[in-house]
């Protein structure tokens, strides 16, 4: 789908580069809105606008996908990580729970921008369906800094492991659909059609694996900053 202009979305475009201006301006300023309401009588109130905001973008742009007009077995269904990403923000946000602010914030700050900075999108401003894709990225993002950062709900080594425990299960569920349906969601079965950092690391099912390793390593190091003062803590009290 092209906007109504007749032009499609260009990566690094000017729409493309707009909404990264915007996102960037808007991680500084969750972190510092997190930053004055976490503790206060207001946090709750905060926590869950923000999750109806997120609930309201992302749940259109899913029914959007399941119309005649839109939809595509390739890409339609929900089963992409964003997809899971948007409803562990949206229960973090609403509940306060440490292990999908986990989620929220490995998924988001990891992979989510990934797609922020190689998107799979056609569609330019003002089409419905790049406000709402980047709405969805944008706004998962900003929840994961919003809940670590701001809020303090911190990783530790615990919701970590269960964060790769989820990963790991999506992706074997993923193949699986993927195998019998002829479909690539999370592109757990082959390289994406668009250039991404995949491409470097080699043929199926090298990358997969690789990709694996690598992600769960870079959580490790995002979790450790967090987890390492409670050990401290933890061993002083011993």
């Amino acid at each position: 789908m092209t906007s109504a202009a007749g032009e499609r979305f260009e990566a690094y475009g000017p729409s493309h580069l707009l909404v990264l201006a915007i996102f960037a301006i808007g991680v500084v300023l969750v972190v510092l809105a997190g930053r004055r309401l976490a503790g206060r009588p207001a946090e709750q109130t905060a926590r869950r606008a923000f999750a109806v905001v997120l609930l309201c973008v992302t749940i259109p742009l899913q029914i959007l996908q399941l119309t005649p007009d839109e939809w595509n077995l390739q890409t339609s269904l929900p089963f992409q990580l964003c997809d899971l990403a948007w409803m562990f923000a949206a229960h973090a946000l609403w509940t306060r729970s440490r292990l999908s602010a986990t989620v929220t914030y490995l998924w988001g700050i990891t992979l989510t921008t990934q797609g922020m900075l190689t998107p799979d999108l056609a569609s330019d401003f003002p089409e419905a369906r790049f406000l709402m894709f980047w709405g969805m990225h944008v706004l998962i993002v900003w929840a994961s800094f919003f809940l670590v950062l701001g809020l303090r709900i911190l990783p530790t080594w615990f919701t970590y492991r269960g964060t790769v425990a989820i990963t790991l299960a999506w992706a074997a569920c993923a193949y699986v659909f993927n195998v019998v349906a002829g479909t690539n969601y999370g592109y757990v079965n082959r390289l994406p059609k668009n250039a991404s950092l995949l491409d470097y690391l080699g043929p199926w099912p090298l990358f997969v694996v690789l990709e694996i390793a690598i992600i769960a390593a870079v959580w490790a190091l995002l979790t450790w900053p967090w987890a390492r003062p409670r050990e401290a803590a933890r061993a002083d009290s011993d």
